[in-house]
């Protein structure tokens, strides 16, 4: 990039020729960065008329002037500048951006993507079905959702042609559970769960299949994976709970009031929250953590206080428990951690379950940032973009201006006080 010699710059960075440059880099960004064409600039002030005309060499009356770009471009090249329109530009700042050659790399890059689909499912055991040629091009209508990276988006779009080669091919294996084929194809057990972009891509392909509509509920997407012969499985996520007591009479109610009663905890699967009768006496209190060392804290010291585990990001079954009791007019409070991550997951169930804030405000969040420098507890940054509390407006400036993450298990015995 050039340098401009310091008095030229200033000069020509001068707010007289501001709307010239601005202009000019719009039509050079979508040009392809070529001097050619020309801009017309109104409604000119008196000085902007005279920066122009010193600036062209030639006087300039009117309030309105046609600049041809390449006549700029030969101006700049003989004046003081002593270098060209684009690289003037360049060295002025910001940067200038070739959108054309953008577009035509993001389309070579797209084009890409859709080929590699394309001969991965031609090379599968669906290669011949004419239910999978609609559900390739039912893709490509419908497009990559937006914030999907090209990389990631040609990595599960190959993992959902694996995936119903497997379950719809001429070899297609017997009844095995989502978890199981998710974890085989993607490395996680989760790598199906509801609402990833990776299920809606295979269960659109076996509602074709099977010629079937796509569901738009669970109870049809858990059929529509039994035409596969995929069990939903209900029992391999889970949801840390203690200190329940539930009304009822079955063994599964006595058997949650036993353990509280002991003070022992409870990993409840989705198949158990379908059949348990959850209610509680209207208002209780339900407090709720993000991380298991909070349960585990609690449990040590005999805590009688009910208490639901997030265990991070709130799976189904953690969701589907906080609903049932939600139904019951059970109240709620949540604690989590003090980082960006940590605020965003308070946000989402402090919103679907109007819950309070658990010692989760600035002033908290203050008081525990000194206690834990006094104890000398190794400080951790806080890192990402910041996200503001829905509860309390002063929190995320108060975590931005010390920028040290927190996390629950440095308040264990006041979470554990409040519980007793």
């Amino acid at each position: 990039m050039s340098t401009l010699p310091a008095e030229t710059r200033t000069w020509l960075a001068g707010p007289d020729l501001h709307r010239l440059w601005n202009g000019t880099r719009k039509r050079l960004e979508s040009n392809g960065l070529q001097a050619i064409g020309s801009l017309k600039v109104t409604n000119l002030n008196a000085q902007e008329r005279t920066a122009l005309s010193q600036l062209l060499g030639r006087t300039l009356t009117s309030t309105t002037v046609t600049v041809r770009l390449d006549e700029l471009d030969a101006r700049l090249r003989a004046s003081a500048a002593g270098t060209g329109l684009v690289d003037t530009l360049q060295a002025l700042g910001p940067a200038l951006t070739d959108r054309r050659a953008v577009r035509s790399a993001a389309e070579t890059r797209r084009e890409h993507m859709w080929s590699s689909v394309s001969t991965s499912l031609d090379a599968s055991a669906l290669g011949g079905e004419d239910w999978a040629q609609q559900w390739y091009d039912g893709l490509r209508r419908s497009g990559v959702p937006g914030g999907v990276a090209p990389e990631a988006a040609v990595a599960t779009l190959h993992q959902a042609v694996q995936i119903l080669a497997l379950l719809l091919g001429p070899a297609r294996a017997g009844v095995r559970g989502r978890g199981e084929i998710a974890a085989e194809a993607t490395g996680s057990a989760h790598g199906l769960d509801d609402g990833t972009w990776l299920a809606r891509l295979v269960q659109r392909g076996i509602a074709l299949a099977h010629g079937a509509e796509l569901p738009d509920n669970a109870a049809g997407r858990r059929a529509l994976w039994r035409l596969a012969g995929v069990t939903p499985d209900e029992v391999s996520s889970t949801v840390l709970a203690y200190g329940l007591r539930p009304e009822g009479d079955s063994w599964r109610e006595r058997a949650l009031r036993e353990r509280t009663e002991n003070y022992a905890e409870t990993h409840l699967t989705l198949r158990d929250l379908h059949v348990l009768r959850l209610t509680m006496a209207p208002g209780t209190l339900i407090r709720i953590c993000e991380n298991p060392r909070v349960v585990e804290a609690a449990a040590d010291a005999a805590c009688t206080q009910p208490l639901v585990c997030t265990s991070g990001s709130a799976s189904t079954a953690t969701l589907t428990l906080l609903d049932a009791l939600a139904a019951t007019g059970c109240r709620f409070a949540y604690h989590g951690d003090f980082d960006w991550p940590g605020i965003a997951l308070a946000n989402r169930i402090t919103r679907r379950y109007d819950a309070d804030p658990w010692r989760l405000h600035a002033e908290d969040y203050e008081r525990l940032a000194a206690r834990t420098q006094a104890q000398g507890v190794p400080r951790l940054p806080l890192s990402g973009h910041p996200v503001d509390a829905d509860w309390d407006a002063d929190l995320a400036p108060t975590m931005e201006g010390l920028s040290i993450a927190l996390h629950e298990e440095a308040t264990l015995d006041q979470l554990v006080e409040d519980l007793s």
